[in-house]
């Protein structure tokens, strides 16, 4: 969002001022979106919303005289309480003499309204998602817009001298020689020789006068010919034309993996869904190219769809090797790592079969995250607010964050750690902080 001040410039306020006002402003609304999404629900982020910010956030600083030290006369209108020469009690400082603010209702006074800005969904999410991106470790190649490329449309009759068309403009030209019947030279060199023949003979009888004096005229009508009909005219030329289409930069895929088993609380559920659900919309709004493949597992792992990945009931045992085996046979079958910039996000509550976890690792190491650019392990808390001790599959992963910069692995145990945890994932940073839990 854009805050632009129409103001005439004041007398005694320079340009200087009122640009840093502006920037103060600009932040104050944008700390205002943020709050509003983490007292509210993730899904809320995808709407339009109405931000407040304070009443201060776009004042401009200004030079006053201070009034608490010092001496001071003035001329006051009469009353019923003072009498000429009373003394007057300063009032105590720290109190609100203009109202309880913020818009609060006050005794002594109306209070100040905050500024309500009602902005709609781009600039809402403009603003949540202005220092976020997807890391790019390895390739560097995601672009959050389209390229416009240059392709054929067909020929035009003016272009740069480095389009043009040497078979098509020929063809044209030949065509425009035959229509118009333009002589060949070498016919005029025929009619030249035949000349100087008969002109070499002597006496010439008068049949071949009469043809001397036929071809005399032949030559003189073909070389006027011959210079009035150009062998290439600009008529003739043709050029190469392009346009510019929209081209993505480059494709990527974004797995998203959520452990739906038994261990997972409604609770924690929720909490995942709500780091997937900031994940999906910021991806949607950022990179307009990507897809996102839904992975869901328990005993057993699956694709499904965004519906199915949110709201359908499932439970049971856990297997994680399932969850990542699935994300390498997608990604095998339909996103080749030499053609796509591969991502994947997990959540988890980090139990797992014991015997299943060296399996998980395994892949996690050999096959996952030797193609991918980026690996985000989300493992949720079971108690609210307090993260419990290390699991197993945090422990074995946090063994492979070390040897892989790809993986960035974090805890979260309460709500208000959603937002936190996702800016630490996916702002912008250099590849030597991304996998520092």
């Amino acid at each position: 969002m854009d805050i632009i001040d129409r103001r005439p410039n004041p007398h005694g306020k320079n340009l200087d001022n009122r640009r840093r006002v502006l920037e103060r402003a600009r932040g104050a609304v944008q700390r205002a979106v943020r709050d509003a999404v983490s007292s509210g629900k993730i899904r809320d982020v995808a709407q339009a919303n109405a931000v407040s910010i304070p009443s201060d956030a776009l004042h401009e600083p200004a030079f006053r005289r201070m009034f608490s030290d010092g001496q001071r006369e003035v001329i006051l209108p009469g009353n019923k309480e003072f009498s000429p020469g009373d003394r007057i009690t300063r009032p105590p400082s720290g109190g609100r003499g203009k109202g309880g603010g913020d818009g609060e209702a006050s005794e002594q006074g109306g209070g100040q309204d905050s500024y309500r800005f009602l902005l709609s969904r781009e600039e809402f999410l403009d603003l949540f998602f202005d220092d976020l991106e997807l890391p790019d470790l390895v390739k560097r190649e995601i672009s959050t817009t389209e390229t416009m490329m240059p392709s054929r449309a067909g020929l035009s009759n003016d272009g740069s001298p480095s389009q043009l068309d040497l078979s098509r403009t020929m063809r044209h030209s030949m065509g425009r020689r035959i229509g118009l019947r333009r002589p060949r030279p070498a016919d005029v060199t025929d009619l030249q020789a035949r000349i100087e023949e008969l002109e070499a003979r002597k006496p010439l009888s008068d049949m071949e006068l009469d043809e001397l004096q036929r071809l005399r005229e032949e030559r003189a009508t073909a070389t006027r010919r011959l210079n009035r009909i150009p062998w290439v005219d600009p008529v003739d030329l043709r050029y190469r034309r392009f346009s510019l289409t929209p081209k993505p930069s480059t494709r990527a895929v974004m797995f998203c993996v959520m452990d739906v088993s038994g261990s997972m609380t409604e609770r924690m559920k929720e909490l995942g869904k709500q780091f997937f659900l900031l994940l999906h919309v910021f991806l949607e709004r950022r990179y307009k190219t990507l897809d996102i493949v839904f992975i869901r597992h328990a005993e057993s792992a699956e694709e499904v769809d965004e519906e199915t990945f949110f709201n359908d009931p499932r439970t049971g045992g856990t297997v994680v090797s399932t969850a990542l085996a699935e994300v390498t046979r997608v990604q095998k079958a339909r996103y080749p790592a030499d053609q796509w910039n591969i991502y994947v996000a997990q959540a988890s509550d980090g139990d797992n079969t014991g015997s299943d976890t060296p399996v998980a690792v395994e892949l996690l190491s050999k096959t996952i995250l030797p193609v991918v650019q980026y690996y985000a392990y989300i493992e949720i808390s079971g108690s609210g607010a307090i993260i419990r001790g290390e699991t197993d599959l945090w422990r074995a992963y946090r063994a492979v964050a070390e040897q892989w910069p790809q993986l960035a692995i974090r805890q979260v145990g309460d709500r208000k750690d959603i937002f936190p945890v996702f800016r630490e994932l996916f702002s912008r940073r250099s590849t030597e902080q991304a996998g520092a839990p």
